[in-house]
This record gives structure tokens, C-alpha cells and sequence, in this order.
């Protein structure tokens, strides 16, 4: 006869036997008792995000080990930063990771909408409801909604002529973050930034062309569009020209050096003759590799390596300004973006495998000799580069963080180009639709739709919370007004100018980031309910 698992059992003569080893060293948690302890992790988790949530939401500072200070609004970045140790809490960061590395956008909606799931989860459990149904109910709950917001959804115009409304879709998703003072301007680089590089026919957004990058100094509204590629690199020499028109790239991952043996035999060097003939062995092979250079039509060699201050010298005395020291993924966009080939050797160098651009200047910031190089006009006009500023590290972070939102937001509306109305509108207008529905069930799942129903209120109340207005009267009038005049549009107006009419103030979302919202926080909920037994060491 056999007891419970994790206790012990017995053979035909009574006599007890080990099934699970070392059981007084680990702790064990069961049945509703283990549900509702991941609850309230999730519940923890989704309360501290939630102050994060909409344009009045609230900043997060996060200390490392190390004293890096880090502040952001973003929601999948507070969760990755966080130190969370229990086992539900890690499953809730994954959560706000998958929706920001499918759409990017909602990462602090999805776990707020996971937390109050959860608890009412908990309040269904109180009443006896096996786990089981309520995640089944969830999951039924979760189809409807997401039916509904394909009939609420609008199609919605994107092309390179009219940029307004996906600027629009931008300011919207730009709206909560640090770079909302320069909201507009910010909304315009990202969208012109997608438009640049997007395969309009084939709907599609390649996001190695777009490259972030950030210069401290400076204020945020200096933050610009280049059309080509930024590198935080210079010149190799000081005195060699700032200004390059018309220019052939050598695009090198071999070293600017003389080849060296490669032996393990040293070679002695016995007498000054024997010296010199060595130095004058290097220089000629030096002056050959320039020469190669050169003689494939080359006036700029970017080089992936470096070299040293004689070999330096020797291009500016043969007139071949160089950049020493470009990193691999920088490289490939150069190549990219002026046409140009990787060569691996100096042989290999062929005019065919030169790039071409139009311009290559250097930029100076400011006073303190801190310079970038830009290569502008290039033969694939396609790549582009955001180059960001700002008063310090923390602020150039959060606002490059904030632009890869928008970038995001803006790549799925061209995949996927219907929309519904943000501020909680298309939550209210959904959460009517799974009550009106759980009125027509009736079996026990009812129970779980009008649960599914009342935890797509906490997105509008949480907003409502946020900007400082009396949530539960909000949400009461909001959902009069979508049930009296038959209207998705009508969300929490968190800046406060007495229109509740989302579409007249341009809250757009795109309607793949909400559906992917509501399914993976169901999803996640689903999986918690369905834990009944967690086995940890006592130690922990």
C-alpha cells in the first residue's frame, strides 16, 4: 500500500521505505495553499508596476550592486532590473519580456492585467470553484474578447504620404515616457525612421537598419535623424581631413600590420644591419598594403582593427584618412548602407568591393573634443541612425528605450494596421462584452467570465488612479456612457481636459499589441492555476 507522495510508503511487511530523498530537507507546498501563495507573488509584482501605468504614471529608480542608477517608466524594463527571487515573480518578468520583444509596446498593461486576474482567481477559489474551470473559464473568457476587439477594431491608413496618423499612434505610446516635453518631435523621428527602412508592399520592418545611438551632452530636443550610419569613432589622425565628398569605402577586418609568422620559432635579431632590415621589410609591406588600398579606387579605409602610431604616419603621408578600431555590428551596417564589401584581406580588394556614400564628416560636441563620425548619402539610402541626446547617461538611456517603443509600436500597425482607442476604452468596451456573454452561459464558467470581465476594469481604473481622478466614479461613468451610446471610444482622460473621447484626442493603440496583451496574461494565469505542488529547498 502506498501513501502520499513525498511521505513514505510501506512494503507487504509493513516496513517503511524512502520515495523521495532527503524530504525533511525540503519544504512543500500544496493544493489551493500553493495557488494562492503564487497569487499573491503575482499580486506583489503587479502592484508595484502599476503606479508605472499610462502618461501620468510614475518613474521607477533602480539601485544595481555596483551603485548604477537606473530610472524608467518602461515596463519590461523595471521587471527585468528588479531583483525577483520567487519562482511566480520570474514567470511574471518573462510575461512583460514576451510581449515587449513581440510588439514592445504594453509591457506594463499585460502584468497588471495578469495580477488582477489572479486575484480574482483567488476570490473564485474562496467560493469552492476547482482550478481547472476558472482557468478554462479564463481561457473562453479571453477567445470573446479577443473576437470583440476584431469588430471594434478600425482599419487605419499607413503610407509614406501621410505620416499624421502614425504619428499620431507614436505620441501615444510616447505619451507615458521621460520624452514627453519633446513629444512630438520624438513621435516624428521614429515614424520617419520606420517609413525609411519599411517594405511597405511586403509589410515588413528590418530593425538592424535602425541604429540607437547615444551622446550625453546637449539637450533632448537636439536629438536628430540621420540618414546613414553614426559611429563613435574619429579620425586616426588629427590632421587628417573632417570633411570627405564623394568617397570610396575599404570596408577591412585585416590588421593594418605586417604580416607575422605563425610559428612558435622566435626570431633573433643579432646586430643593427639585421635591424634595419627588418624595419625597412616592415615599411615596404606597410607601404604595399596602402598601395592595394589605394589602388582600388579606395579615399577612406574603415578598419575593424587597430594600428600603431608609425603605421598611422605612413596614411597620412599617402593621403588615406582612416578610422581604426569599428566594432562588428557597426561594420555590417556600413557595409549595408554604403554597399560595400566586408574584405578579409588585402589581396581580396577589388573596386567592386568598395563602398560609396556621399559625405563621411566628423561631428564635435560641445567643448570637450568628443566627436562621432557620420556617413551620410549613402548607396542604400535605408539605413538611418537616431542619434540621441541628453543632459546625462540615465536620461539618453530611458529616452533611447522610450524611441524603440515607438519604433516598435509603429512596425505593427504597418504589419497589422487596424487600431482600437486607448485610455482603457477597448478594456471597458471588451469587459462589457464577456458580462453581456457570461449572462448567456450556464454552466459554472459563467462565474469565470463576469471574474475575466471585472479584471479588464483594472486597466481603466489603474489609469484613472494614475492621473489622479476618482477611479471607481470614472470607470461607473465610462461604462454607462460605451453601453448607453453604443460608443469603444470613450476612455479615462488622464490629462484632465473633460473630453472622454479618446478618438478626438488621437489615443490610438494597435490592435495586434492589445490582442497579444489579453492572450498572454491568460495564458501565464492559466499556467499558474494549474501548479498544485511546489517542492523547494528548506534552505530557501
Amino acid at each position: 500500500m502506498m501513501s502520499l507522495p513525498g511521505t513514505f510508503a510501506c512494503d507487504e511487511y509493513g516496513r517503511p521505505f524512502i520515495v523521495l530523498r532527503d524530504q525533511e530537507n525540503q519544504k512543500r507546498l500544496t493544493g489551493n495553499e500553493a495557488i494562492k501563495s503564487h497569487i499573491l507573488a503575482a499580486k506583489q509584482i503587479a502592484s508595484i508596476i502599476r503606479s508605472s501605468l499610462g502618461p501620468k504614471g510614475l518613474d521607477k529608480m533602480m539601485v544595481s550592486g555596483d551603485g548604477d542608477v537606473m530610472v524608467t517608466n518602461d515596463g519590461a524594463t523595471i521587471m527585468k532590473e528588479m531583483d525577483v527571487d520567487h519562482e511566480i515573480g520570474k514567470l511574471m518578468v518573462q510575461l512583460s519580456q514576451s510581449q515587449d520583444d513581440e510588439i514592445g509596446d504594453g509591457t506594463t498593461g499585460v502584468v497588471v492585467l495578469a495580477g488582477a486576474l489572479l486575484e480574482q482567481a483567488e476570490s473564485l477559489l474562496d467560493r469552492g470553484i476547482h482550478p481547472i474551470r476558472i482557468a478554462d473559464g479564463f481561457e473562453l473568457a479571453a477567445q470573446c474578447a479577443v473576437k470583440h476587439l476584431d469588430t471594434i477594431a478600425q482599419p487605419f491608413p499607413v503610407s509614406r504620404d501621410n505620416k499624421e496618423p502614425l504619428i499620431r499612434v507614436a505620441m501615444t505610446t510616447l505619451g507615458s515616457k521621460i520624452v514627453n516635453k519633446c513629444h512630438r518631435q520624438m513621435a516624428e523621428i521614429a515614424v520617419d525612421a520606420v517609413l525609411t527602412v519599411a517594405d511597405l508592399e511586403k509589410k515588413d520592418v528590418n530593425f538592424e537598419l535602425i541604429k540607437l545611438e547615444c551622446k550625453v551632452g546637449g539637450r533632448m530636443e537636439d536629438t536628430c535623424l540621420v540618414k546613414g550610419v553614426v559611429v563613435d569613432k574619429t579620425m586616426s589622425h588629427s590632421q587628417m581631413p573632417t570633411v570627405l565628398k564623394n568617397v570610396k569605402l575599404a570596408i577591412l577586418t585585416c590588421p593594418f600590420e605586417p604580416p607575422k609568422p605563425k610559428t612558435k620559432h622566435k626570431l633573433d635579431v643579432t646586430s643593427a644591419d639585421d635591424y634595419r632590415k627588418l624595419r625597412e621589410y616592415e615599411q615596404e609591406k606597410f607601404l604595399e598594403m596602402v598601395k592595394q588600398v589605394k589602388d582600388a579606387g579606395a579615399t577612406l579605409a574603415i578598419c575593424q582593427w587597430g594600428f600603431d602610431d608609425e603605421a598611422n604616419h605612413l596614411l597620412l603621408q599617402q593621403q588615406l584618412p582612416a578610422v581604426r578600431w569599428v566594432g562588428g555590428p557597426e561594420i555590417e551596417l556600413i557595409a549595408i548602407a554604403t554597399g560595400g564589401r566586408i574584405v578579409p584581406r588585402f589581396e581580396e580588394l577589388t573596386p567592386d568591393k568598395l563602398g560609396s556614400a556621399g559625405v563621411v564628416r566628423e561631428l564635435s560636441f560641445g567643448t570637450t573634443k568628443n566627436k562621432m563620425l557620420v556617413i551620410e548619402d549613402c548607396k542604400n539610402t535605408r539605413a538611418v541612425t537616431v542619434l540621441i541626446r541628453g543632459g546625462n547617461r540615465m536620461i539618453t538611456e530611458e529616452a533611447k528605450r522610450s524611441i524603440h517603443d515607438a519604433l516598435c509600436v509603429v512596425r505593427s500597425l504597418i504589419r497589422d494596421s487596424r487600431i482600437v482607442y486607448g485610455g482603457g476604452a477597448a478594456e471597458i468596451s471588451c469587459s462589457l462584452a464577456v458580462a453581456r456573454e457570461a449572462d448567456q452561459l450556464s454552466t459554472l464558467e459563467q462565474y469565470a467570465f463576469r471574474a475575466f470581465s471585472v479584471a479588464l476594469e483594472s486597466i481603466p481604473l489603474a489609469l484613472a488612479e494614475n492621473s489622479g481622478l476618482s477611479p471607481i466614479e470614472t470607470l461607473a461613468e465610462l461604462k454607462a456612457r460605451q453601453g448607453t451610446e453604443n460608443s469603444s471610444t470613450f476612455g479615462v482622460d488622464c490629462m484632465l481636459t473633460g473630453n472622454s473621447d479618446m478618438k478626438d484626442h488621437h489615443v490610438i493603440e494597435s490592435l495586434h499589441s492589445k490582442k497579444q496583451q489579453i492572450v498572454l496574461a491568460t495564458q501565464l494565469v492559466k499556467m499558474i492555476l494549474k501548479i498544485d505542488d511546489v517542492r523547494t529547498p528548506s534552505d530557501r
